[in-house]
């Protein structure tokens, strides 16, 4: 079965390339260093240490298969026909108003979301509000399909 194809842009490509390159050259080392001391100590069975240890190698193993299946499987927008035409695109940041307020959010791809961000979330393309922004010009008012739906105005957008 083939895997789905993930849209990142470029800036989020260079980010899973730098934390895959940290986690295969700094953190698994020092992980699996951490292991075999651990299992220096005696007994496994009541090895806390060990325990840590071995649980923490499994989820640096894992984060590496995540971002090595999302880099193996991603294309550019440009590459999904995605940022063709007029309008927001992935990769432009957005000034919306919703209700009276001014917000802003840059829309990435698949993965790139994070609207804990206080300066600028960024939202995924996948995102009710990422979807609902693409393709739209600025003056035009775009309804959100949220679980509850709303309504924003967009006022600008950029790269």
């Amino acid at each position: 079965m083939a895997d789905k194809l993930i849209i990142i842009t470029q800036e989020e490509r260079e980010k899973l390339q730098a934390e895959y390159r940290d986690l295969v050259d700094v953190q698994m080392p020092d992980a699996v260093e951490k292991l075999a001391l651990a299992r220096s100590q005696g007994d496994l069975k009541e090895n806390a240490d060990y325990d840590a240890a071995r649980d923490r190698t499994a989820q640096i193993e894992s984060r590496i298969q995540e971002i090595e299946n999302i880099l193996n499987n991603a294309i550019s927008p440009e590459q999904a026909g995605i940022n063709e035409g007029k309008g927001i695109h992935i990769g432009d940041t957005v000034t919306f108003l919703k209700g009276e307020q001014v917000r802003k959010v840059k829309v990435v791809g698949s993965t790139g979301g994070d609207a804990s961000n206080p300066g600028c979330p960024t939202v995924s393309n996948e995102s009710p509000i990422g979807k609902a922004l693409l393709g739209h010009d600025r003056g035009e008012t775009v309804r959100i399909e949220a679980p509850v739906p709303y309504e924003v105005t967009i006022q600008d957008f950029s790269k």
